[in-house]
């Protein structure tokens, strides 16, 4: 079997199995400091794992994380604002194991999943992008994940500020307005001084936000020219917020793209996932049994 874990920034999901009819029940442990967290993962590994053969183990994480194989910090989180993460090694407790381990990002693992059980399932070229507590973006290209120096980090593109937005700086520790800094979960708290979760569908910062997204959406359309984008997250994946940025999207787009013009074709284009909340855990397996076949395991 693999073990497939996604290291959220709130919690942490453990996972075994092949595919999505085999996956285990999920263990569930909340996200607090590296230590704590990633020997919480091991335990679980080593619980599942006793008495069985384990072939791979994949980690879907937050980042930013050096995902480079040759790099001096290869698997270690990079700069980041949730505190003590900020050069944790969270491939380390899985040494232990003596099993090949992959690794990308946690909407990467989503990503992957996706495409092959789930919203993009016989797409080759696709996105998911997360919207919660941050934002990311994971790319498919030939059924392959794109990374380069590092991977996507689409959350930090600028947008062109909504007039209702006057006057709010964003949430972004790096860059204030950035996309992150304007629709992630975070970012509708602080603009309205409670979670986005009790506010209402009819809201007016609904508008707001899926037109933002909708903007990055277009960034994505014109420059990478997916065959679909999967939107999910703790706020990306209300309904009612995607039908806002399936309108603002094709207003953006103008009519230039003929294969996005009508309502049937952008209805398919922008899409919730649909392995739901196991999309970086499944993602995440994928990733452990790529390990054990480059490996030979």
């Amino acid at each position: 079997m693999y073990a497939g874990v996604e290291i959220g920034g709130t919690k942490t999901l453990v996972g075994f199995g092949h595919s999505p009819e085999d996956l285990s029940d999920i263990v569930r442990i909340e996200t607090r400091g590296p230590e704590e967290t990633l020997a919480a993962v091991a335990n679980a590994i080593k619980d599942q794992a006793a008495g069985q053969r384990l072939r791979g183990i994949g980690v879907a994480s937050f980042g930013p994380v050096r995902l480079d194989r040759k790099a001096a910090d290869y698997g270690r989180i990079l700069k980041t604002p949730k505190p003590g993460w900020s050069g944790a090694d969270i491939l380390a407790p899985l040494r232990e194991f003596a099993v090949p381990v992959g690794l990308a990002t946690d909407v990467g693992g989503a990503a992957l999943a996706e495409g092959e059980w789930g919203a993009c399932a016989g797409l080759a070229h696709h996105l998911y992008v997360t919207v919660g507590t941050g934002v990311g973006v994971g790319v498919v290209a030939d059924g392959r994940l794109i990374h380069g120096v590092l991977h996507p980090e689409a959350g930090h593109l600028l947008v062109r500020r909504a007039e209702a937005d006057e006057g709010f700086a964003g949430v972004c520790p790096f860059h204030g307005d950035c996309l992150e800094g304007l629709v992630s979960g975070p970012a509708i708290a602080a603009r309205l001084g409670r979670p986005g979760e009790t506010v209402a569908a009819d809201d007016p910062v609904w508008t707001t936000i899926a037109d933002y997204l909708a903007q990055m959406a277009a960034a994505f359309t014109l420059v990478l020219a997916p065959q679909r984008i999967v939107i999910g997250g703790g706020v990306g994946g209300q309904p009612h917020l995607l039908a806002g940025v399936k309108s603002g999207l094709r207003a953006r787009l103008g009519g230039y793209l003929p294969h996005l013009d009508d309502d049937g074709a952008l209805e398919a284009y922008v899409a919730g996932p649909a392995l739901g909340g196991r999309s970086g855990v499944l993602g995440a397996l994928i990733l452990g049994r790529e390990a054990a076949l480059a490996a030979g395991a």
